[in-house]
């Protein structure tokens, strides 16, 4: 999260969405590399399927004239990258957790939010951003009321995607989490006519295509070796 976050100094914020939409990826490539997990053909191919839709459905082209930005890779896209690497090898890490010693969603949900709240806790008094922090507070008192519903509604959101991760897998939470973006934009589409391109339409049919075919034939064997 402190790469993802931190990546929005140098990307707007499409840039750094359509950069996660690519978090499949990575948890399923440190789970084959590091847990020796098999997958069949038609697990990448889904995967690959839904996450060229979910990108080609998110893509703006950039202007690359005079005074455009032409860049391709810089601090940003880099922070992206770090972030969908620690990403995969949480997916590990919670894949050996749940198989080797079958923790529940309610413990490890609890467990990582304690050491994220350590870990974050020291980095605020670190930088000195709590004393920013109170000090905003002090001004706009009534922002707490948003704080508190934007805690009891993100708990509850990672009940449901630790209770995921536990009976289905991280590869198959980080396919949700990803195609629901795309699903939040497409209602959007829906329910306000707001433009689509021809380019979005295909995007949309490659989701489309993906999910059934995963649906299908995706599950495959369920053996691993370690």
């Amino acid at each position: 999260m402190v790469s993802s976050n931190s990546a929005l100094l140098y990307v707007n914020y499409p840039t750094q969405v359509l950069g996660k939409s690519c978090k499949p990826i990575p948890v399923m490539l440190l789970g084959v590399t590091v847990l020796r997990k098999r997958y069949p053909l038609t697990k990448y191919l889904c995967v690959l399927l839904i996450v060229l839709g979910v990108a080609l459905f998110m893509y703006k082209p950039k202007n690359t004239g005079p005074g455009g930005d032409a860049h391709l890779f810089g601090y940003g896209e880099l922070l992206l990258l770090l972030s969908l690497t620690l990403d995969g090898l949480t997916g590990v890490s919670q894949d050996h957790m749940r198989v080797s010693f079958q923790t529940g969603s309610n413990h490890m949900m609890l467990n990582i939010n304690l050491w994220s709240s350590l870990f974050l806790g020291a980095g605020i008094l670190l930088t000195g951003e709590v004393w920013d922090f109170l000090s905003f507070m002090e001004r706009y008192p009534g922002i707490l009321y948003n704080i508190l519903l934007f805690s009891l509604t993100s708990a509850l959101g990672q009940t449901f995607i630790f209770m995921t991760v536990v009976y289905f897998g991280p590869l198959t939470c980080s396919i949700i989490t990803t195609t629901r973006k795309f699903f939040t934009i497409l209602a959007s589409v829906l329910l306000f006519s707001n433009p689509i391109s021809s380019l979005q339409w295909g995007g949309t049919m490659l989701v489309f295509l993906g999910l059934g075919l995963d649906a299908k034939f995706g599950k495959g064997s369920k053996k691993s070796s370690h």
